[in-house]
């Protein structure tokens, strides 16, 4: 083979990578889109089940929850599969939950078929087409986000007067079973993520795998050479190898030492507080137009201007997020997204009429793209695009909680004082702390690494410290032999295997 045949191909930014952005434009924008989508039938389910606001939005929190909580098993999938596979299984999902949630007969049924199968299927959608742009671009990666995640305004503007004029025409069972159908183009965005590297990736794994089996048969033939002696010791080394590798195989799918990293858990802890005011103030946009006598398509236009003016925040944001004076410090760009979505929040119970609606949806959209347009390109930025896989995975599951939360708790406002308002200032002050608070930790993160940089720069430049860590490693050493008697048994051992390697 050519001598670069083990390499992985660098990203193209551009080419087939274009297409393999509009195929993430469509799966990204079903997977956020839809669930504020479905809003629109709340408010007649409710009605037709007898239920109160906090149990109908679980539809919603479920639906998001689960999206967000199956990153992990997603994570995991991309890494054995592929992005591909994975998009189109997930877009089956989809259709298959809203297929059956067309005959439920009860909220429970729907929170397991819309909120648990859907959800699901959306899962497998979202994290694979996040992951794959960041294969296919890294100069224009935030370009190429931006555009990706530009899907969802343009699904919501169009799924929000869609669901109305369907739910007008074939009640809400029919209209399921229609979208039960369009959520299966999910298959079709999936054929366009072509794998980089395929055939490579494949001469290595065939070849790694060789080696693996000749190792494996030396290493057979070797121990049903020694006596039965030695059998329970081997057996215990054995098992413990195997514990080992159990161990290797999880963290190879999931990182944990991200964990340990500083500006991951910034970004965690922000976004974790974030996700608890994100969601339900579009969830219940709509109810709250209709429940204060706006007729149904008048509310369900305030999520089309919402999605309009979300459509172009989101690549502007990328654009001005790929500017060489914002790029260097894109976590502080979010943090003041973060915040002054929420002081939107704040200010929409002034709004009385529904002109006042139809501003606060303005700002709203605009808010919300710029959030979106650089939830995922900030956490890339953290922590680099080899982590990146684990990182979502990991980021989703810890977000789904508050995302659970998020909806219901603004419902239960609403049933206990009978007002929206209270949800709304709710939301606002949760989002404004999170914004204050990932503005104040990235300003800590960001001295901390130059600290660390001009640190590391004074060790390079200091032959001293080099000489003292020689002088140590010696040291080191030296005790190591001195100590006899208790590290007798490691050098026998060390000694047995290096006669073993030279019969070998």
């Amino acid at each position: 083979p050519p001598t670069n045949a083990g390499r992985a191909p660098g990203p193209p930014d551009g080419g087939w990578g274009w297409v393999v952005v509009f195929g993430a434009f469509i799966s990204i924008g079903f997977a956020y889109a839809f669930p504020k989508g479905i809003a629109i039938f709340f408010k007649e389910i409710q009605d037709f089940f007898g239920t109160s606001y906090s149990e109908i939005a679980w539809v919603s929190s479920i639906m998001l929850a689960t999206t967000y909580g199956a990153g992990p098993i997603s994570s995991i999938l991309v890494n054995r599969y592929g992005s591909r596979p994975v998009v189109i299984f997930g877009g089956l999902l989809c259709g298959i939950g809203m297929v059956s949630a067309a005959f439920c007969t009860s909220i429970l049924q729907l929170y397991i078929c819309v909120g648990f199968i859907t959800g699901f299927g959306l899962a497998l959608n979202l994290q694979p087409s996040v992951i794959i742009i960041g294969k296919y671009f890294l100069k224009r990666r935030p370009i190429a986000n931006g555009l990706a995640m530009a899907g969802s305004p343009v699904m919501l503007c169009t799924l929000a007067p869609l669901n109305q004029f369907l739910f007008d025409n074939f009640g809400w069972r029919g209209s399921f079973l229609i979208l039960g159908a369009i959520l299966l183009n999910c298959c079709v965005a999936g054929a366009l993520f072509r794998p980089i590297g395929a055939a490579t990736a494949s001469v290595k794994t065939q070849a790694t795998e060789e080696g693996k089996n000749a190792l494996k048969e030396e290493v057979t033939k070797d121990a049903m050479e020694m006596s039965s002696s030695m059998n329970t010791p081997m057996e215990t080394k054995m098992e413990e190898e195997g514990g080992k590798d159990c161990c290797e195989k999880i963290n190879q799918y999931l990182d944990f030492s991200l964990f340990k990293h500083r500006g991951f858990l910034i970004y965690l802890i922000g976004n974790v507080l974030m996700f608890l005011g994100f969601f339900a103030p579009i969830v219940f946009l709509a109810p709250y137009a209709k429940h204060i006598g706006i007729d149904e398509y008048s509310a369900a236009f305030l999520l089309s201007i919402l999605a309009i003016v979300d459509m172009i925040a989101r690549p502007t944001t990328g654009i001005i997020a790929n500017s060489k004076w914002v790029r260097p410090r894109i976590q502080y760009f979010f943090s003041f997204s973060i915040a002054f979505n929420g002081a939107c929040h704040l200010l929409c119970p002034l709004a009385s009429g529904y002109m006042g609606l139809v501003v606060y949806s303005v700002f709203f959209g605009l808010a919300f793209g710029m959030v979106c347009a650089m939830l995922f390109e900030t956490l890339m930025d953290l922590v680099g695009a080899a982590r990146f896989t684990s990182a979502v995975g990991l980021v989703t599951i810890a977000e789904c909680c508050t995302i659970l939360l998020g909806p219901p708790i603004g419902g239960t406002l609403i049933d206990t004082f009978g007002d929206y308002k209270y949800m709304f200032i709710k939301c606002g002050v949760v989002m404004v702390l999170a914004g204050t608070f990932l503005f104040i930790m990235n300003y800590y993160n960001y001295c901390m690494l130059a600290k660390e940089e001009k640190e590391r720069k004074a060790k390079e430049e200091d032959p001293k410290s080099v000489r003292t860590e020689n002088e140590g490693r010696n040291n080191w050493n030296k005790e190591t032999i001195r100590d006899g008697p208790e590290l007798e048994p490691l050098r026998e051992e060390q000694e047995g295997l290096k006669k073993e390697a030279n019969g070998t």
